[in-house]
Protein backbone atom coordinates (compact mmCIF):
# COMPACT_ATOMS: atom_id res chain seq x y z
CA UNK A 1 0.00 0.00 0.00
CA UNK A 2 1.36 3.42 -0.86
CA UNK A 3 2.15 6.08 1.71
CA UNK A 4 -0.49 8.51 0.45
CA UNK A 5 -3.24 5.91 0.86
CA UNK A 6 -1.99 4.98 4.33
CA UNK A 7 -2.13 8.62 5.42
CA UNK A 8 -5.63 9.00 4.00
CA UNK A 9 -6.77 5.94 5.95
CA UNK A 10 -5.26 7.44 9.09
CA UNK A 11 -7.37 10.56 8.52
CA UNK A 12 -10.50 8.39 8.27
CA UNK A 13 -9.54 6.49 11.42
CA UNK A 14 -8.98 9.70 13.39
CA UNK A 15 -12.26 11.25 12.30
CA UNK A 16 -14.14 8.02 12.88
CA UNK A 17 -13.11 8.30 16.54
CA UNK A 18 -14.15 11.97 16.65
CA UNK A 19 -17.47 11.00 15.10
CA UNK A 20 -18.07 8.47 17.86
CA UNK A 21 -17.49 11.21 20.40
CA UNK A 22 -19.81 13.58 18.56
CA UNK A 23 -22.47 10.87 18.67
CA UNK A 24 -22.36 11.09 22.46
CA UNK A 25 -23.55 14.71 22.52
CA UNK A 26 -26.50 14.47 24.91
CA UNK A 27 -28.79 16.91 23.06
CA UNK A 28 -30.96 15.39 20.32
CA UNK A 29 -30.32 16.80 16.82
CA UNK A 30 -27.20 18.58 18.14
CA UNK A 31 -25.47 15.19 18.04
CA UNK A 32 -26.36 14.85 14.34
CA UNK A 33 -25.06 18.36 13.68
CA UNK A 34 -21.84 17.54 15.53
CA UNK A 35 -21.32 14.33 13.55
CA UNK A 36 -21.93 16.17 10.28
CA UNK A 37 -19.38 18.81 11.29
CA UNK A 38 -16.82 16.07 11.99
CA UNK A 39 -17.53 14.48 8.60
CA UNK A 40 -17.07 17.83 6.85
CA UNK A 41 -13.76 18.36 8.65
CA UNK A 42 -12.66 14.88 7.55
CA UNK A 43 -13.53 15.61 3.92
CA UNK A 44 -11.70 18.94 4.14
CA UNK A 45 -8.60 17.17 5.43
CA UNK A 46 -8.83 14.44 2.77
CA UNK A 47 -9.25 17.11 0.07
CA UNK A 48 -6.15 18.91 1.32
CA UNK A 49 -4.27 15.60 1.41
CA UNK A 50 -5.17 14.97 -2.24
CA UNK A 51 -4.68 18.62 -3.31
CA UNK A 52 -8.36 19.01 -4.21
CA UNK A 53 -10.30 22.19 -3.64
CA UNK A 54 -12.75 21.65 -0.77
CA UNK A 55 -16.34 22.77 -1.07
CA UNK A 56 -18.30 22.74 2.19
CA UNK A 57 -21.66 23.13 0.45
CA UNK A 58 -20.94 20.41 -2.11
CA UNK A 59 -19.57 18.10 0.59
CA UNK A 60 -22.67 18.57 2.75
CA UNK A 61 -24.90 17.81 -0.24
CA UNK A 62 -22.90 14.67 -1.05
CA UNK A 63 -23.06 13.46 2.57
CA UNK A 64 -26.84 13.93 2.59
CA UNK A 65 -27.15 12.16 -0.78
CA UNK A 66 -25.07 9.21 0.38
CA UNK A 67 -26.97 8.82 3.63
CA UNK A 68 -30.25 9.07 1.70
CA UNK A 69 -29.23 5.99 -0.31
CA UNK A 70 -29.44 3.89 2.83
CA UNK A 71 -32.66 2.15 3.76
CA UNK A 72 -35.24 3.95 5.86
CA UNK A 73 -34.65 1.53 8.73
CA UNK A 74 -30.92 2.23 8.68
CA UNK A 75 -31.39 6.00 8.62
CA UNK A 76 -34.01 5.69 11.35
CA UNK A 77 -31.46 4.10 13.67
CA UNK A 78 -29.52 7.35 13.76
CA UNK A 79 -32.54 9.59 14.26
CA UNK A 80 -34.15 7.26 16.78
CA UNK A 81 -30.94 6.97 18.77
CA UNK A 82 -30.70 10.76 18.77
CA UNK A 83 -34.32 11.17 19.87
CA UNK A 84 -34.18 8.43 22.52
CA UNK A 85 -31.79 10.65 24.50
CA UNK A 86 -34.83 12.59 25.71
CA UNK A 87 -36.35 9.54 27.43
CA UNK A 88 -35.26 9.33 31.07
CA UNK A 89 -33.25 6.24 32.00
CA UNK A 90 -33.80 4.46 28.64
CA UNK A 91 -32.06 7.26 26.77
CA UNK A 92 -29.23 7.36 29.25
CA UNK A 93 -28.68 3.62 29.00
CA UNK A 94 -28.99 3.10 25.23
CA UNK A 95 -27.79 6.28 23.53
CA UNK A 96 -24.10 5.79 24.40
CA UNK A 97 -24.14 2.64 22.24
CA UNK A 98 -26.36 3.30 19.25
CA UNK A 99 -25.60 6.82 18.04
CA UNK A 100 -21.79 6.61 18.37
CA UNK A 101 -21.74 3.31 16.49
CA UNK A 102 -23.94 4.56 13.65
CA UNK A 103 -21.97 7.83 13.52
CA UNK A 104 -18.65 6.03 13.31
CA UNK A 105 -19.92 3.63 10.64
CA UNK A 106 -21.25 6.49 8.52
CA UNK A 107 -18.04 8.49 8.87
CA UNK A 108 -15.97 5.44 8.01
CA UNK A 109 -18.05 4.68 4.91
CA UNK A 110 -17.99 8.30 3.74
CA UNK A 111 -14.24 8.46 4.24
CA UNK A 112 -13.55 5.24 2.35
CA UNK A 113 -15.82 6.29 -0.53
CA UNK A 114 -13.97 9.58 -0.85
CA UNK A 115 -10.55 7.94 -0.63
CA UNK A 116 -11.55 5.69 -3.51
CA UNK A 117 -12.91 8.66 -5.47
CA UNK A 118 -9.86 10.85 -4.87
CA UNK A 119 -7.43 7.98 -5.56
CA UNK A 120 -9.05 7.57 -8.97
CA UNK A 121 -8.54 11.26 -9.74
CA UNK A 122 -12.02 12.48 -8.83
CA UNK A 123 -13.00 15.78 -7.25
CA UNK A 124 -16.04 17.11 -5.41
CA UNK A 125 -17.39 18.46 -8.68
CA UNK A 126 -17.50 15.10 -10.46
CA UNK A 127 -18.68 12.98 -7.53
CA UNK A 128 -21.59 10.80 -8.66
CA UNK A 129 -23.73 9.47 -5.84
CA UNK A 130 -25.57 7.08 -8.15
CA UNK A 131 -22.34 5.34 -9.19
CA UNK A 132 -21.10 5.26 -5.59
CA UNK A 133 -24.17 4.30 -3.60
CA UNK A 134 -23.74 0.51 -3.66
CA UNK A 135 -20.09 0.82 -2.58
CA UNK A 136 -21.12 3.27 0.16
CA UNK A 137 -23.87 0.93 1.40
CA UNK A 138 -21.45 -1.99 1.46
CA UNK A 139 -18.83 -0.01 3.39
CA UNK A 140 -21.44 1.24 5.86
CA UNK A 141 -22.97 -2.19 6.45
CA UNK A 142 -19.59 -3.90 6.84
CA UNK A 143 -18.41 -1.18 9.18
CA UNK A 144 -21.54 -1.37 11.28
CA UNK A 145 -21.33 -5.17 11.43
CA UNK A 146 -17.63 -5.18 12.26
CA UNK A 147 -17.33 -1.91 14.18
CA UNK A 148 -15.28 -3.46 16.94
CA UNK A 149 -12.64 -4.72 14.53
CA UNK A 150 -12.66 -1.55 12.44
CA UNK A 151 -12.06 0.54 15.54
CA UNK A 152 -9.17 -1.68 16.60
CA UNK A 153 -7.43 -1.56 13.24
CA UNK A 154 -8.85 0.43 10.36
CA UNK A 155 -5.67 -0.27 8.36
CA UNK A 156 -6.85 -3.83 7.70
CA UNK A 157 -9.77 -2.67 5.56
CA UNK A 158 -9.95 -3.83 1.99
CA UNK A 159 -7.78 -1.97 -0.48
CA UNK A 160 -10.05 0.50 -2.24
CA UNK A 161 -7.77 1.29 -5.16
Amino acid sequence: MNEKLEKARKVVKDYMWWSMGAGLVPVPIMDIAAVTAVQLMMLSKLAKHYNIQFSKERSRAIIISLIATLSVSTISRGFISSSVKTIPIVGTLTSPFIMPTVSAALTYAIGIVFIQHFESGGTFLDFNTEKTKSFFKLQFEESLKNMGQNIKDINKIKDVT
